[in-house]
């Protein structure tokens, strides 16, 4: 079988790990490549462990970014992302990962996709072909190499790093065209035959839909061992998923949206502030949160979560009318927003004019934890 050996780069964004790979390193056929790159991370993997490939069998690191030098008048680099389905290798193409974001400017400044100062700050424009947007990361050089360890710590991560600014401009409306696709701020899905739950379906950053914790039943303190032993809440969960994407306009069913957009929407569930002990055993008391957040990606409880998630989220909670903002009591502006999640609270500011969302900003950190050569087994 033939082997093919494609330079790659293994880096860590955010709370999410993921495969860096130059467009132009791979094959123009679109078929191959997707069944390239779902072979380098170890899927398709009936036993769901990505064992024989770069992932590690669980949705934050299933995943690659394909860049290339930006077509795009104003911008530096082309970003693509592609999640992988752990079990069955399809790639969904439909969205993008706020987290590795961070690891794109790094990335292009190592690879000579872009040039930075030898000392300083490189501000990197990144378009994100996945969605049409552009994000502005900042890094700091040092020795004309981006620097990667810091003092910044971010909760889900076990190590501090180097902090990057992302600023996420007007992130409304990249998969669906609009902020609120339905037109609506609160809609309903059918939770089983007799019962219909509220829900906020916002497209920011990635679409996301969001429902109130206590309409499922939960209290918004699950930690991931508790929902993804759960088969049946997990099958209701992706049933509401799929209901949304239909109502958003980005699945013509529920059967194709979980087929072919398993990333996205993504959907979480919101609950009142209150004290909570993470997964690393620090205690957050209630007084430092505005709400608890938890959040469903690829069919599972994400450990932290996400970062176009957070964006949704802080949209929903600046503007009147969504669920989020109902829950605050008022629309939060003028100030970020805190929330709780598995591993601990992010943080997010989000800039209004009016009512669109003119920019989000987000802090993360990003490392190259490999740099060599991805062996691909695969048939031509």
């Amino acid at each position: 079988m033939p082997l093919h050996r494609i330079p790659a780069t293994l880096m860590r964004g955010g709370t999410s790990k993921g495969v860096f790979i130059r467009a132009d390193a791979l094959p123009a056929d679109i078929t191959l490549r997707d069944r390239l790159l779902s072979r380098l991370i170890g899927s398709p993997d009936p036993y769901g462990r990505q064992i024989d490939g770069l992932g590690t069998g669980i949705s934050s690191t299933s995943k690659v970014a394909l860049i290339s030098t930006s077509r795009q008048p104003g911008c530096d680099v082309d970003y693509l992302f592609g999640h992988i389905a752990v079990d069955s290798g399809e790639i969904d193409w439909s969205g993008s990962c706020g987290n590795l974001s961070a690891a794109v400017a790094p990335f292009a400044l190592l690879e000579g996709l872009v040039t930075g100062p030898h000392d300083g700050v490189a501000t990197v424009r990144i378009w994100q072909a996945n969605t049409g947007k552009v994000i502005v990361a900042e890094v700091a050089m040092r020795d004309g190499l981006p620097c990667q360890e810091g003092v910044f710590g971010m909760d889900g991560v076990a190590f501090a790093g180097a902090p990057q600014q992302l600023v996420f401009l007007d992130p409304a409306g990249g998969a669906s065209g609009a902020l609120f696709p339905t037109g609506r701020r609160i809609d309903k899905l059918s939770w089983s035959a007799q019962c219909e739950i509220d829900a906020t379906l916002i497209d920011a950053g990635n679409p996301l839909v969001i429902l109130r914790a206590a309409d499922l039943g939960l209290t918004g303190l699950e930690q991931p061992q508790d929902v993804n032993t759960d088969a049946s809440l997990l099958a209701r969960l992706e049933s509401l998923r799929a209901q949304a994407a239909v109502a958003m306009g980005l699945a013509a069913t529920p059967a194709q949206a979980s087929r072919e957009r398993p990333s996205n929407p993504k959907l979480c569930w919101i609950a009142p502030q209150a004290g909570f002990t993470a997964a690393d055993g620090r205690v957050f008391e209630a007084s430092q949160l505005d709400l608890l957040a938890r959040i469903v990606s690829m069919g599972k409880l994400h450990h932290g979560f996400t970062g176009t998630g957070t964006i949704a989220l802080a949209a929903a909670a600046a503007l009147p009318g969504t669920l989020v903002s109902a829950l605050l009591g008022q629309p939060l502006i003028a100030r970020p927003l805190f929330f709780g999640h598995p591993s601990g609270v992010n943080q997010i500011v989000t800039e209004l004019d009016g009512e669109r969302v003119v920019a989000s900003r987000l802090t993360r950190s990003a490392r190259v934890l490999m740099h060599g050569e991805a062996w691909v087994p695969l048939a031509d």
